[in-house]
């Protein structure tokens, strides 16, 4: 029952309006992310840090933090350069990076606020630096966009983990767990 990375981008491009515009802008700033993105790693982490079980999982091996801060300049620039334009390569990525965030067990509890924190503060900088508001608004939708991968990641593991642990169904599992939401 896992995704298609591909069909799962195109679907978020659809339900975001994320247009040839918003890749155009991007890709014309692509420089801009790249100097602001170990400044905004900054201020994603120290948001993370601040939580008792996120600071264990962020420094439970020795290097780590500096690894995921490297990974972040790369995650948060190729925001602005699209991989491939925005195609297979970028949705495999995004897919990697969701199930990597469910292995070492970043849960979305965690990881919506700090993008939160990330929007807000690519906001002020957007504003100070004098960028405009297209630049605003197709880098919010790219950022809902990855944000939605790692939630979508969380859901798709779950699910198979059940399905291959009972043998039920996707049908059986999905009605399971719409009456179980019906009774909350």
């Amino acid at each position: 029952m896992t995704i298609d990375p591909v069909v799962f981008m195109n679907t978020l491009i659809n339900r975001f309006d994320f247009t040839n515009e918003d890749k155009v802008i991007l890709k014309a700033n692509a420089e801009w992310g790249l100097e602001i993105a170990a400044e905004m790693a900054d201020h994603f982490y120290t948001y993370l840090g601040r939580d008792e079980e996120m600071n264990a999982i962020l420094n439970a091996t020795e290097g780590r933090i500096h690894r995921l801060r490297e990974t972040f300049v790369v995650w948060f620039h190729e925001m602005f350069t699209g991989i491939d334009d925005w195609s297979a390569g970028y949705s495999q990525c995004r897919w990697k990076i969701g199930i990597v965030h469910v292995k070492i067990g970043i849960q979305p509890q965690h990881i919506v606020p700090a993008m939160a924190t990330v929007v807000h503060e690519v906001g002020k900088k957007l504003k100070v630096e004098g960028k405009s508001e297209e630049l605003k608004d197709a880098l919010g939708k790219i950022c809902m966009i990855d944000l939605a991968f790692i939630e979508q990641s969380y859901i798709e593991v779950a699910t198979n983990a059940v399905l291959k642990e009972t043998g039920w169904s996707a049908a059986l599992f999905k009605r399971l767990v719409t009456n179980g939401a019906a009774s909350m």
